[in-house]
């Protein structure tokens, strides 16, 4: 699998962060934080041209039990999934846990991983 999943939505961007965000309460991840790069850039005197909202998201008992195994998996923690515009189009994305848990190696990890993108992937799909 590639690093990156990514779909296109119809929606707006603030449609599409909406909907992102129950969904995801839905599958039981939370959004921790959130950050929209072009307002962050704008703050600074920089000019980006389009949308880039990064969602930190969490499900609290997966990265226990992934943390618990491996503390160094805190590095890739948590999950970011992103709704950004691009030529008046809204696409919604993330990285994928599977690749970025599979990096250490471990395959007692990769099954949790692999559950974690299942769920973010369930929750992105219902919100296009």
């Amino acid at each position: 699998m590639d690093i990156v999943y990514e779909e296109r939505t119809d929606k707006s961007l603030n449609e599409a962060i909406k909907s992102l965000e129950e969904n995801l309460k839905e599958n039981s991840f939370g959004v921790l934080w959130q950050l929209n790069f072009k307002d962050k850039l704008a703050e600074k005197g920089l000019e980006f041209k389009d949308d880039f909202v990064v969602l930190e998201v969490c499900n609290p008992k997966q990265a226990k039990d992934v943390l618990e195994k491996n503390v160094h998996v805190g590095y890739v923690l948590p999950c970011k999934m992103v709704v950004r515009t691009e030529d008046n189009k809204t696409y919604m994305g993330m990285t994928s846990p599977e690749t970025l848990i599979g990096l250490f190696d471990e395959p007692e990890l990769k099954d949790i991983a692999k559950d974690v993108e299942a769920s973010l992937k369930k929750a992105l799909t219902a919100s296009i």
